[in-house]
């Protein structure tokens, strides 16, 4: 099905379909806000590339740091095309309320005419090119499954990864992205506010990431002998790359260079500090000693816990989520890690899927009128929160049972002991 372009549209024709792109003059379109988008969206890709990747890397052991970061390069490159061709469609499109339809499959939408001076713009940020706001949608797109690896570092065959993450970019992100942010998704229909990512990548990401540690199964030694990390510096350096990304994670959501953006960059810092600050305080109190994987870990809780909410509340509620989420997120990964009892190796879920709900739970108590627009409710919240985690922990458990059986999930136990860089790509850090 071809795209319906308003600007082409004939004198008496049926008005386009609601939702899709339309083409319109490049007068129209806002230099101030196409500048901000651009900055906040090469800001969103440093997350992951190489905040991410070194974030990760610092946390496991010396013969994985190689794999770990291959694993995260491999997916933001492979989860790159599959939005080109279909990705991007299947969660912006108007479709059904479950997913997108195909008019922008190999992105057939986006279009600019610098003779006829015509660009396409998508009516979710009708300010921008929709070039610009496809790329910022990828950088989400891209991070969220990344987030995954930490959750399975150590043991998953290279091939098996890109597998699964290919099928889980299809079959989970994008549906899910849909639900929650496209206006015909059935969550956004209900009302439920995701400013950032709160259920679309961390709740998402980390339902998955528990999921896989379930199914993989632990570590050789895990709970037997200290699988210590190899360089701590190399995660305190991902984590601050990550916090500064993060300014265009949440500030970028506006979708233009107003108040809003910079109200929710305020309450990102914020909420990072105190999430920090409350983890370790959590710590030093419960070990008797402050650490910088902790400081680390919690600045990144408070990232995770302020994203649904950060268009949607002042600096007051900012730091109220920010404290609450290092204190729940050191739970998160210390005692609920024990109470599950699976290796989630760098507490996906421990973080990013406990602080995302926490988020997003406190976004429907904590949301101010005067910033979103909008009333927030706990119980819409907490409907897109338990339909999350259960699509996406099933879905994702299925699609790793179907890659498992057909080529295999798991590293052998020489390889595994041999680590991840000189078994699946033949280097290692001298």
């Amino acid at each position: 099905m071809a795209p319906v372009w308003a600007a082409d549209a004939a004198p008496g024709a049926a008005p386009p379909t609601p939702g899709l792109p339309s083409l319109l003059s490049a007068q129209q379109i806002s230099a101030g806000d196409t500048a901000w988008m651009i900055t906040a969206t090469a800001l969103v890709l440093l997350m992951t590339l190489p905040g991410l990747a070194l974030f990760y890397a610092g946390m496991v052991r010396k013969k994985n740091i190689l794999g770990t970061m291959a694993q995260v390069l491999a997916v933001s490159a492979l989860v790159t095309l599959i939005w080109f061709v279909a990705g991007y469609s299947l969660a912006f499109m108007p479709g059904t309320p479950w997913i997108g339809g195909p008019e922008s499959t190999w992105l057939r939408t986006l279009d600019f005419d610098k003779v006829k001076n015509l660009v396409s713009v998508h009516p979710l940020a009708p300010t921008v090119p929709e070039a610009v706001f496809c790329m910022f949608q990828l950088s989400f797109a891209i991070i969220t499954p990344a987030l995954i690896v930490g959750a399975f570092a150590e043991r998953m065959r290279f091939a098996g990864l890109l597998w699964f993450m290919g099928l889980w970019s299809v079959l989970v992100y994008a549906p899910v992205a849909h639900w929650v942010w496209a206006p015909d998704g059935w969550l956004a229909q209900r009302g439920a506010l995701d400013f950032a990512g709160g259920t679309v990548v961390h709740i998402n990401a980390g339902i998955a990431g528990l999921a896989a540690a379930f199914v993989l199964g632990p570590r050789r030694g895990y709970g037997q002998v200290a699988l210590m990390p190899s360089n701590l510096g190399y995660t305190m350096t991902g984590a601050c790359l990550l916090w500064v990304g993060w300014m265009g994670f949440n500030g970028g959501s506006a979708a233009a260079a107003d108040g809003r953006a910079g109200m929710a960059m305020l309450a990102t810092q914020l909420a990072a500090a105190a999430a920090a600050l409350s983890w370790m305080l959590a710590e030093w109190l419960v070990r008797k000693t402050p650490t910088l994987l902790g400081l680390s870990s919690g600045a990144v809780a408070g990232l995770v816990a302020i994203t649904p909410a950060s268009g949607f509340v002042g600096p007051a509620s900012a730091v109220l989520i920010g404290a609450v989420a290092g204190v729940g997120c050191y739970w998160g990964a210390t005692g609920l890690k024990r109470l599950l009892g699976a290796d989630d190796s760098l507490d996906v879920f421990g973080v990013h899927g406990v602080g995302g709900i926490l988020g997003a739970l406190l976004t429907g108590w904590l949301a101010d009128p005067k910033i979103g627009g909008v009333e927030g409710s706990v119980a819409t919240q907490g409907l897109a929160v338990l339909a999350t985690l259960v699509y996406s922990g099933v879905v994702t458990s299925l699609i790793l049972w179907i890659v498992h059986w057909v080529i295999g999930l798991r590293v052998t136990e020489k390889q595994e002991q041999d680590g991840l860089d000189l078994s699946q790509h033949g280097e290692r850090v001298e």
